[in-house]
């Protein structure tokens, strides 16, 4: 329990290294070091720029209505090469929240029973969502101070960090325009949130036909206070993501790493986690789920009256 209080403030952590890689995008979309363009023109367009803002904030926005599988690999050491314990689970939004529910290693429901009953209980929460009420208005409106909050996170990197170009790489059939990401030392943060970016440094790789952010590397260059109570993230920790499109024009997560070291008031703590997420499916609105969960739920009955006939 210990280890989740203190995971949840790194893993905001981990988004404010995600938006800072994102603000490359923001400040050097289509335009390099030598003069030359990504783009083709010689100075990146405001269309330009506010389509790549646009689109990172859809991002994360769709992970409230699309559906994924999440594999959680935990371990001890960052270098180790097997996991210390791997955790897999079906991800699906249910309207205020997202709601897990156990799979197997190999992606499967381990019990079919166990499964069935935790497809009710998200039932019973994307009804609850589905409905207009006061405890549902005020539910919506944290979602929405939360994603405004995070798109304002978005917008304060156009001024955090300094971004040189240093090559182009390929990934896949697609090439990516590697940048330095540095603090700018002209920016003052705001808030406590926009301060951590003074002590983050990294490389972003920007897709250079959809102007969308690919990978983002960040490492802390100074111990960082997290949260109210005490915490604190040692120098040299590091989160990286790989993004993808996964559907036209959307971009999204395909593989997150934390290696967190730091403090909880005078006990020492290590957060080593690698995440891959797959299968993403638009699950849509809560009303727009239910038919689908409830069809769902239908089946696995029917089966299991086959199974015992």
């Amino acid at each position: 329990m210990q280890k989740t209080r203190i995971a949840l403030p790194l893993v905001s952590f981990g988004l404010l290294l995600y938006v800072a890689g994102y603000s490359a995008v923001c400040q050097e979309l289509g335009s390099r070091r030598d003069g030359s363009s990504v783009s083709g023109d010689p100075e990146p367009s405001k269309a330009a720029l506010k389509d790549a803002v646009a689109g990172i904030k859809s991002g994360e926005h769709a992970l409230y209505l699309y559906e994924r599988v999440e594999r959680l690999e935990t371990r001890k050491e960052a270098g180790d090469a097997a996991p210390q314990s791997v955790r897999v689970a079906r991800v699906v939004p249910s309207g205020t929240g997202m709601t897990k529910l156990g799979l197997g290693l190999d992606g499967k429901p381990p019990d079919a029973d166990a499964y069935r009953a935790e497809l009710n209980q998200l039932l019973n929460a994307l009804t609850w969502a589905a409905a207009s009420g006061q405890p549902q208005r005020e539910a919506y409106q944290k979602v929405q101070k939360k994603q405004k909050d995070r798109d304002e996170l978005i917008d304060a990197t156009k001024n955090a960090f300094l971004f040189t170009y240093l090559t182009s790489e390929p990934r896949g059939d697609r090439m990516l325009a590697k940048y330095r990401m540095e603090p700018n030392p002209a920016y003052h943060a705001s808030n406590r949130a926009t301060s951590i970016f003074s002590r983050v440094k990294g490389f972003v790789w920007i897709d250079e036909s959809s102007h969308e952010l690919a990978r983002v590397e960040g490492e802390v260059t100074e111990d960082i206070s997290v949260g109210l109570f005490l915490a604190k993230v040692y120098k040299g920790s590091r989160f990286m993501q790989e993004r993808y499109e996964t559907a036209p024009g959307l971009w999204l997560p395909s593989f997150t790493q934390y290696d967190f070291d730091g403090r909880k008031f005078f006990s020492s703590f290590a957060i080593h986690e690698r995440t891959f997420y797959s299968g993403y499916k638009r699950i849509g609105t809560p009303a727009e789920a239910i038919p689908q969960i409830q069809a769902e739920i239908a089946e696995l009955g029917s089966r299991k009256s086959a199974e015992n006939r």
